[in-house]
């Protein structure tokens, strides 16, 4: 009967405990050698754990649509850190920088997020080494 409980009980510790093994790391799927950024409108936003994400129409100059899929730090963060729901709302003009995808081209690690009112959000992502100063955050200059 020990021997069953004692089962029972690794089973669901190694079941309850497998999502903290899946969750990857930075350098896995962005690359903080390969920054990016754009301008664009904001088309989808998704208040999900373990991560947000701000998915961005970015138009080119021949007109060419391309969604980018930008990965913030988890809904409570980005809360803590003062920004709300109606911060980012689906249609807003936004310009982003961050860490280019590895593997997925128009996915980003999001660093900074500045929106049409020259508000910023840098630190977005949790990068490694912080050093969203690369990019001269700070100046908060409203988005043309």
């Amino acid at each position: 009967m020990k021997t069953t409980v004692g089962l029972l009980v690794g089973f669901v510790a190694f079941v309850l405990g497998a999502p903290a093994f899946a969750h990857h790391s930075f350098a896995v799927e962005y690359d903080k050698e390969k920054p990016v950024e754009g301008t664009g409108v904001i088309s989808k936003v998704e208040w999900t754990n373990p991560h947000m994400r701000v998915y961005v129409d970015c138009t080119d100059e021949k007109g060419v649509v391309t969604t980018w899929n930008l990965e913030l730090g988890s809904p409570n963060s980005v809360i803590r850190r003062g920004w709300k729901p109606s911060d980012l709302k689906q249609g807003a003009k936004i310009s982003f920088k961050g860490y280019g995808g590895r593997k997925v081209l128009t996915r980003a690690a999001a660093d900074v997020l500045t929106l049409a009112d020259g508000r910023s959000f840098a630190g977005a992502s949790g990068a490694p080494d912080g050093t969203p100063e690369q990019y001269g955050v700070g100046a908060g200059v409203p988005i043309p």
